[in-house]
């Protein structure tokens, strides 16, 4: 007898190509289960202001999360770095991580510059703090222009001239198809990525043995203890969507989890770097965020969000 498994997520380009990924491994992986998709449409989707006026980036994941706890889908699919750390998870829910994808940004430039070649004035397309912190530190001489929409309506920005450029995860250009397009990969310690880039999440109810079985195969070691790390130092910063925070984790085969966070002032003019190894995801989570937080991070934090 067939077995069916409703995966929710957004409706857009890019989620339903990952859901299409997620249900070709799980056909792959587990012959006899029929995945199913539950799109969902949400407030931010909808909304064309300013994110945080809607609840920031939490209003993506909160809505389709609450179709796994409506019951009407089995598993949430959300991109890690999507979810906010000022949110608490919701009770018999948990997350298993995936192989990881490339955890880089990359520039998108239609006449091919790099990021070092862009002449003072060029309009480069990003809301996200992080990096808007880190090119104001960089490379003040250019005009961060905020940018909002899917990687396909970001890349049209450019391509029509509305921007000179955009800066966009690396990931998410190769999931739809179009990663030929980047002009530049920007390296992990160049432009420090999100907490969670390119790591897809696939949320369930913890006590859902059937669906838990089935994804099993999916599950990746290695990433799974990063993402714990990284998830971790988050939520232990109360990160949330004006937080300009950036870092990454490296688990070898060891066991051995290496963590770096940073937390940036919002114009860029303050950086405070922490990086520690660990065996246990969870304890240098904490150990790196009690280290930022000695260094200042939450007067920086406290400062984004009235920014």
């Amino acid at each position: 007898m067939t077995q069916r498994i409703r995966i929710a997520s957004r409706a857009s380009v890019m989620a339903t190509a990952q859901v299409a990924w997620l249900t070709g491994e799980i056909i792959r992986t587990t012959p006899g289960v029929t995945p199913e998709f539950v799109p969902v449409t949400t407030a931010g989707d909808r909304w064309v202001g300013p994110l945080a006026e809607v609840g920031g980036k939490g209003v993506f994941a909160g809505a389709v999360t609450q179709a796994v706890l409506d019951g009407r889908a089995d598993l949430a699919l959300h991109c890690l770095k999507d979810m906010p750390g000022d949110v608490p998870e919701p009770p018999g829910l948990v997350c298993l991580y995936p192989q990881r994808d490339d955890l880089n940004d990359v520039l998108v430039h239609p006449g091919g510059l790099k990021l070092d070649d862009l002449p003072p004035g060029t309009r480069v397309g990003t809301s996200a703090p992080r990096r808007i912190a880190q090119l104001m530190a960089s490379h003040p001489h250019l005009a961060i222009v905020p940018v909002r929409g899917n990687a396909d309506t970001r890349l049209q920005l450019a391509y029509s001239g509305q921007v000179d450029a955009v800066i966009l995860a690396n990931a998410g250009l190769r999931r739809i198809g179009r990663e030929e397009e980047g002009t530049e990969i920007l390296g992990a310690y160049r432009m420090m990525p999100a907490l969670g880039a390119g790591q897809l999440a696939m949320q369930v109810h913890e006590d859902d043995a059937a669906t838990c079985a089935i994804l099993a195969p999916l599950v990746d070691p290695q990433a799974t203890r990063a993402a714990v790390a990284e998830r971790t130092l988050l939520r232990a910063l109360d990160g949330h969507c004006h937080a300009p925070i950036a870092g990454h984790a490296l688990a070898d085969e060891s066991g051995a989890v290496r963590l770096t966070g940073r937390v940036y002032a919002s114009d860029g003019s303050v950086v405070l770097s922490s990086e520690l190894t660990g065996n246990t995801p969870e304890a240098v989570g904490r150990a790196v965020a009690t280290d930022l937080i000695g260094q200042g991070a939450n007067e920086l934090l406290a400062a984004s969000r009235r920014a």
